[in-house]
């Protein structure tokens, strides 16, 4: 047996791995399972045995994690881990998130002081907000119009070579302006973003890497603040593919249910508006700190700017929120470029939301600085 494993037992005694028709879900170090209704968790080291720590006459995993509310045990992260992912192919993100609290790095972010900050304040922390929180995305700008000569091109060398009337070349036309006026009503211009973004990815490293750093941006800023990653793509193309989404590039999601019980409830609290604030401007902050300027992430300063509309923010206030989520997470971001680099390629190699949290918690494990 691995060193640190964790073992369920169940009625006092060490349970053998046992099928799932037994109730027993969840397999992860040394062959022990997780159960449902287990009566007791043991913490045993190789052949040491049974150590005298453990946690008796638990009903139940939530009982035991309703405990203090805080960090229970050192048992190693990849524990952890596969009891997550135990959790999340169950369905049951509440749990998962539980366990996830259970990880050191996870919510463990330092903040800088919650205040009013001046521009000039961002500025002497080397922050440009007019570079900061205005994006513009050239590549695929610059790829639209290329298209659109090339369109252009086209119509004219086919009305040469089919020798059309006036009457089928302005068909012709009016047909082409038509569908993309449905395409922006019915799909936001999804259908335009999914070939922008899968051209862009063909004919540019550079935006492909851009693309995955500012994805890294989000994963990791999201994770250190409290909000567990539950799926990420790169592309327009692996979106669409898997949630039917036409109109986004690339994206994080996120366990959320506790910010979502906040909005329906009418009323986000200051700790979760900090998060979420931080998180949108996570992609944005990435690409700024690398490149000087960010080019992507428009979409989620928008949508933070409708969510503090929401909340009734006066422009004052929604600006001193702003400065504060723009030098915090510039602030996390800067102690962590080494490991939100490792982190950028294994998105890019296509490693599981639990690799790469695997990998932040490996990275940090001996930090003092989170």
């Amino acid at each position: 047996m691995a060193q640190g494993s964790l073992i369920v037992c169940n009625a006092g005694t060490i349970s053998r791995p046992v099928s799932r028709a037994n109730g027993f879900v969840g397999l992860f170090e040394g062959g022990g399972r997780f159960a449902a209704g287990c009566k007791e968790l043991r913490l045993c080291a190789g052949k040491e045995g049974l150590k005298r720590t453990r946690f008796s006459a638990r009903a139940s995993m939530e009982e035991f994690l309703k405990v203090d509310g805080t960090k229970k045990i050192g048992v190693d992260s990849k524990v952890w881990l596969n009891l997550i992912d135990a959790e999340l192919q169950r369905g049951n993100e509440k749990q998962a998130l539980e366990l996830a609290k259970q990880l050191r790095a996870f919510g463990a972010a330092q903040l800088v002081p919650q205040r009013a900050y001046t521009l000039e304040e961002l500025r002497l922390n080397k922050i440009e907000a007019e570079k900061f929180l205005s994006p513009v995305d050239s590549t695929l700008g610059s790829i639209r119009g290329n298209l659109q000569v090339a369109a252009v091109l086209l119509g004219v060398t086919t009305w040469r070579v089919l020798d059309l009337n006036q009457y089928q070349l302005l068909s012709a036309v009016v047909l082409f302006v038509f569908l993309g006026t449905v395409d922006q009503i019915a799909n936001g211009g999804g259908v335009e973003a999914l070939l922008l973004d899968t051209i862009g990815r063909l004919l540019s490293e550079k935006y492909r890497d851009r693309v995955a750093k500012h994805e890294a941006g989000h994963f990791l800023v999201a994770y250190l603040m409290g909000f567990m990653p539950k799926s990420y793509t790169l592309s327009s193309l692996d979106a669409f593919q898997r949630f039917g989404a036409l109109n986004v590039q690339a994206g994080t999601t996120f366990i959320d249910f506790e910010f979502q019980e906040e909005v329906q409830g009418g009323k986000v609290s200051s700790g979760t508006l900090d998060k979420v604030s931080c998180i949108a401007l996570a992609g944005v902050a990435t690409e700024y700190i690398l490149y000087g300027v960010a080019e992507g992430g428009l979409s989620d300063i928008n949508q933070l700017d409708e969510l503090m509309k929401i909340l009734g923010f006066t422009q004052r206030k929604a600006d001193s929120q702003v400065r504060w989520a723009v030098l915090n997470t510039v602030s996390i971001l800067r102690r962590h470029l080494n490991l939100h680099s490792k982190l950028a390629n294994f998105m890019s190699a296509g490693k599981s939301v639990l690799e790469c949290v695997g990998l932040i918690e490996e990275e940090l494990a001996d930090s003092s600085n989170i």
